[in-house]
């Protein structure tokens, strides 16, 4: 699907961005590949492995989505996105609340604006674990940002446009991650622990690009994509990186839950199951009657809850080991 189409990537210089990058260029043969982020110094950095000498279908935009401009030249000719720029750090969002809702909410609006009018033909964006009944400032702005893209699939109207969402939770060693911070710790003899009950959907880069782009691949619009994923417990995690440390206890910190959810109860109405996903229908859909039904998919029972401390599938300690070692 991928080969002789121009692909762009916002926020292409962060963890998915690079991760996408390198399975792209070895599994597919694109026309363009265009990095679109607004730090020069990292496409700089990510150029010297990535150069257009060496992989002429390599393009580099700076820019930013809050600036709808910028947007509109760089969408020209695209004929998929993949919207992984956001500013994530929770903390840095509720000291900053507006300039979250800038790039997080607004930046999606010019997002979706500039591929309706330049006819792209699908975007996906990346959503969290934290849009599902958020309790943070973060987690609010990506679940506007989830309905927005959702929803604008009535806006694309004759250009088409096909837009849909993809939901996971933690990703293993991205920037911000525990395991860089407990890695750096280990050398104190003191793991700070936030509770010990604390419980985390994971999953690697590499699993989320793939399903990302499974899901670019099959999407008809609208979709809320959720990957079936293990979950975690942070005392594993601890025992895993550091078994010889003493543990802090700290408590929870502001804007933290003591464990995620990726589908609530209202939305196991129109919810499906497959074998390795599931795939939240749109409440709303009057661009299609499509469903994905006709593809396999198994409703779920109402009242149907995906949560990582109710999840049937964990990462035992030696399983965590394994996954970490080369981070």
């Amino acid at each position: 699907m991928l080969n002789d189409k121009v692909i762009l990537i916002t926020g292409g210089t962060g963890s998915f961005g690079k991760k996408a990058t390198e399975i792209i260029l070895k599994r597919y043969k694109p026309q363009k590949l265009i990095i679109f982020s607004r730090d020069e110094l990292k496409q700089f950095e990510m150029a010297q492995i990535y150069s257009p000498e060496k992989y002429p279908c390599m393009r580099y935009f700076i820019g930013d989505v809050r600036d709808k401009e910028r947007l509109y030249r760089a969408f020209y000719g695209v004929d998929y996105i993949i919207h992984a720029a956001a500013l994530k750090q929770v903390p840095t969002a509720e000291y900053n609340p507006f300039e979250a809702v800038k790039t997080n909410i607004i930046g999606a609006e010019n997002v979706i604006n500039a591929a309706i009018d330049n006819n792209v033909k699908r975007v996906i964006t990346l959503s969290t674990d934290k849009a599902a009944a958020p309790i943070n400032l973060y987690g609010a702005t990506k679940l506007c940002s989830d309905k927005l893209f959702i929803s604008s699939n009535i806006y694309s109207g004759y250009h088409k446009t096909r837009f849909s969402v993809v939901r996971y939770g933690n990703v293993v060693g991205s920037r911000g991650s525990v395991i860089p911070f407990f890695k750096k710790m280990k050398s104190t003899g003191i793991l700070p622990i936030t509770d010990p009950r604390m419980t985390r959907f994971w999953i690697t880069l590499e699993q989320g690009v793939n399903f990302v782009i499974k899901c670019l691949e099959m999407t008809s619009g609208g979709e809320l994509f959720v990957p079936k994923i293990p979950s975690m417990n942070i005392m594993d995690l601890a025992k895993a990186i550091a078994p010889e440390c003493k543990y802090d206890i700290v408590g929870i910190r502001p804007g933290e839950k003591l464990h995620e959810v990726m589908i609530l109860e209202d939305d196991s109405r129109h919810t499906l199951e497959f074998d390795k996903y599931y795939i939240v229908e749109p409440e709303f859909h009057w661009w299609s009657n499509e469903s994905h039904i006709a593809n396999g998919g198994k409703p779920v029972k109402e009242g149907f809850r995906y949560a990582s401390n109710t999840n049937d599938r964990w990462l035992a300690t030696e399983e965590l080991k394994e996954i970490i070692k080369d981070i």
